[in-house]
């Protein structure tokens, strides 16, 4: 998994970017007392705030970030630098690399880089008005691209571009509902533009067990890994 990081020697070299799919709970797969001892104080505390479903979902997705994290940089999982409070998106303290997470029906997808990253994760059956979503939030130039398509074709077209545009957002760090309509995924070269800055972008995507996924590094010598660098279960 690439070379250890021990968190305190500035200058050190980090790993290369990481990526691991982490597949929804199997009853009984992880002690749930281990994964719970993986949390720092105030995840607990931000925890026992959530209803039970919401709970559960970040009590794990923060455990499995620290437990994988920690192999990356060599630390434990509850000495990672980690600030990851309900509904923010996930932050390393400054020299330790970027994170950022993905959650769609119960699988995670985490990503880690030493400079900032971007990852979504959708189940590849999922169902919307493909066509509607496209009108309403995918610019002229795009919706001329998928003209021709209808029904299934459209949907996955359609998914396709909303998972790039998703993992470049967060990449930027921004919000969605400012920043969507503002990419323009080009369906033929697999590349986002932005319209306003002219930032230009080649996600990584991919599919595993029944969801797809993209990844964005955003510089051209962070080489994204695929397949995915590990699948870890964490119950």
């Amino acid at each position: 998994m690439g070379r250890h990081h021990n968190g305190e020697s500035l200058g050190a070299p980090l790993p290369s970017p990481q990526l691991w799919f982490v597949p929804p709970a199997v009853p009984q797969a992880e002690p749930v007392g281990l994964r719970h001892s993986w949390l720092s104080d105030q995840e607990r505390v931000w925890g026992e705030d959530l209803p039970p479903l919401r709970r559960g979902l970040y009590c794990r997705s923060r455990a499995a970030m620290r437990r994988l994290l920690g192999e990356v940089l060599g630390l434990a999982p509850r000495q990672v630098p980690l600030h990851s409070p309900p509904g923010e998106p996930p932050r390393l303290k400054h020299g330790h690399g970027s994170v950022s997470l993905s959650h769609a029906r119960g699988a995670l997808l985490i990503g880690w880089a030493p400079r900032p990253i971007g990852v979504d994760l959708e189940p590849q059956d999922r169902r919307f008005e493909a066509g509607a979503l496209m009108q309403r939030f995918f610019p002229p130039a795009e919706q001329l691209q998928l003209a021709p398509l209808t029904a299934e074709p459209l949907r996955r077209a359609v998914l396709r571009s909303w998972l790039a545009k998703e993992a470049a957002i967060k990449w930027r760090q921004r919000s969605i509902a400012v920043e969507l309509a503002a990419w323009d995924f080009d369906h033929q070269q697999g590349l986002l533009r932005h319209r306003h800055d002219g930032t230009v972008l080649q996600p990584r995507e991919g599919a595993v067990e029944g969801w797809c996924w993209a990844a964005v590094a955003g510089a051209p010598d962070l080489a994204l890994p695929a397949p995915l660098t590990w699948r870890f279960d964490c119950g």
